[in-house]
């Protein structure tokens, strides 16, 4: 089921905003567990996207996942965007970086 909507969620992605390209999926691998997951994939402008979730505690009432990854985007501006993420019961912790054009 989660790999149906991290799909669906990919398709969404590339299919919002301005102007519209042809662009093909170059990679997509998906590992679903049930204590966690991760998935990956890169396509052919220059977006890619890694994320691992894992259960905590998974046989407690405390039990949470927590989530790391990172997605990186080229701007309209030419300049490639990457944000590094952890959420958890912390919250969500991003952090950007701004690449060459």
């Amino acid at each position: 089921m989660l790999k149906y909507v991290t799909i669906l969620c990919v398709i969404a992605a590339l299919s919002a905003g301005a102007p519209q390209q042809d662009v093909q999926i170059l990679r997509f691998d998906s590992d679903v567990k049930p204590d966690g997951y991760s998935f990956a994939y890169e396509t052919s402008d220059g977006t890619s996207r890694q994320e691992e979730g894992k259960l905590d505690n998974p046989q407690s009432e405390n039990a949470a996942l927590t989530v790391t990854g990172q997605y990186s985007y080229v701007a309209p501006d030419g300049k490639q965007y990457t944000v590094t993420f952890t959420a958890g019961p912390n919250g969500f912790q991003p952090k950007t970086s701004l690449g060459q054009k």
